[in-house]
């Protein structure tokens, strides 16, 4: 991925919960990188219904 097109991504800082666009925080404290704000404000949403479909699978 070229360094443009990193910076105009969004991440979820999973320290902060602060939404970021471009790489500012520590690769560990990131959650992403997303398309769109909106989609990083909902990272932590996302990754629980992810959880939940998978143990329901695994189930």
């Amino acid at each position: 991925m070229s360094d443009e097109r990193i910076e105009s991504q969004w991440w979820f800082n999973d320290k902060t919960h602060a939404v970021e666009q471009g790489p500012q925080s520590p690769q560990r404290d990131r959650i992403g990188p997303f398309e769109t704000r909106e989609a990083a404000e909902h990272a932590l949403e996302r990754i629980k219904a992810n959880n939940e479909k998978w143990d329901d699978e695994d189930a």
